[in-house]
Formats: C-alpha cells, structure tokens, sequence
C-alpha cells in the first residue's frame, strides 16, 4: 500500500478549474518536489492533501484510507500529514518551546515531560535548543522557519509538506532552512515540496512533478536529467528562467 495515492483530484474555484484530474501515488521516502509557474495549482495542490480546500472530485488517501473534511477522523488524519507554510504562524505571547509543546499536549494528550524532551532533541538538531525561551519577536526569519518546522516534525507526521518555506526569507537566511530540509531528506523523511529553489529542488528530489494549469506536464524519477534535459519544450523554458 502507498502511503499517498491521490485518484483524479478535480479542484475548483467557482467556475475556475484549478487541479484537473490529478493522479499521483507517493511511497514512503519519496521526496517529490513541484514546481511550475506562479498560479499554476502547486500550493493549493498541497492543502487539498490535508484538506484544507474542499475538493470537487476525486480522492486522497493516505494509508490507504480517504481524507476529507466531513469526516469524523479528520483531526487524526491530518496529524499524518505535517505542513509547514510560508509564513510561520508562530503565537508571538508564547515562547519557542510553548509554541512546539501546544500541538503534542492538546491535541494528541502526550506526557508533557516525554513531549518537551522531544521537542529540546528537534531544536538541538535545528540548531536552535539555546533559543527555548525566546519570543519569536527574538528571532530571525530563518530561525521561525526552523521553529516551524520542528512545530511539525514534532507530531510525528508521515509525510511533510513544504509549501515555499523560503519565499519570505532574506537571500542569505535561505540556506539555513534549506540545509534542514536536505537533513531530513537524508534521513528518509516523506516529503512534497513546493519550491522555486531550482538548485535545491534538483540536489533533494527523487521526483520532480512540473505542473501548469493545474495538470502534471511532465513528470521524473530523475531530477538530474529533468534539470539538464526536460522532455518538453514548456518545462525547457520555465527552466531557462533560472540560474542554478
């Protein structure tokens, strides 16, 4: 069984097709990285996964059972699948660490001691346990970022989902957050990435999905030969507006 399987996902705003039969099966591992122009689907091709958006057709199943909005098991399902935004969403009245504990205590009743120990592991792999008791006010941009993605990793999520989490970043804050991700990737986490990072996004994908108009153009096991040498000609000229 996949851990995701997404079946003929059909999105729509009003009148506007959005994600247009979209099929896609992700194994535990995967690091699947999409990419495509700016309205092209991609964010809200994630927050379908969680059910974020309402969808008008089609299925996503993780572990092989559905998730939708009305079910009754909605917030168990989506502590499987973890997402980090482009903004952090930190609570500015809480610290670092209240602001990692919140989710594990009241939503999953964990053990607050096993909780905040978990938590201290996550931030000293960010770099960011001497940080415990600061405010996000206290912190840089690159630092939130880490914060929120430990905030995640935190509730033991099957897959991760990283929607442009450097897009508010200054230029030199971007790499600390990128390197992460990259330790993550290296240590077998589940990912889908949203991403205009190109040189990234070819150094940490095992899939690169690139999409237009809501539909999959082209598709790659191979993000090495997809950089180099994609297949189609709209994938070729979204490619030659970056320099990686």
């Amino acid at each position: 069984m996949s851990l995701l399987e997404i079946r003929h996902l059909h999105k729509a705003y009003g009148d506007k097709t959005i994600l247009k039969d979209f099929d896609l099966t992700v194994e535990k591992g995967d690091v699947v990285v999409v990419i495509g122009p700016s309205g092209c689907g991609k964010s809200t091709f994630l927050r379908c996964i969680n059910a974020l958006e309402e969808i008008q057709g089609g299925e996503v199943l993780i572990d092989g059972e559905p998730i939708r909005r009305s079910a009754k098991n909605i917030s168990s399902m989506r502590q499987k699948v973890g997402m980090v935004f482009q903004s952090y969403d930190l609570f500015p009245h809480k610290t670092i660490l209240e602001n990692i504990l919140l989710a594990p205590l009241k939503v999953q009743k964990r053990n607050r001691s096993e909780a905040e120990a978990e938590a201290m592991e996550l931030l000293e792999r960010v770099g960011l346990a001497d940080r415990r008791d600061d405010f996000p006010r206290q912190l840089s941009g690159g630092q939130k970022q880490r914060v929120a993605i430990v905030r995640a990793l935190i509730m033991h999520p099957e897959i991760l989902l990283l929607d442009e989490i450097t897009a508010a970043l200054d230029p030199e804050m971007v790499r600390e957050v990128l390197d992460v991700v990259m330790s993550l990737a290296k240590a077998g986490s589940t990912m889908m990435i949203v991403t205009h990072e190109m040189a990234f996004a070819k150094a940490i994908a095992t899939r690169v999905l690139f999409l237009e108009k809501g539909e999959i153009v082209e598709e790659s096991c191979d993000a090495k030969a997809f950089f180099e040498h994609p297949k189609t000609k709209r994938a070729e000229r979204f490619l030659k507006s970056f320099e990686y």
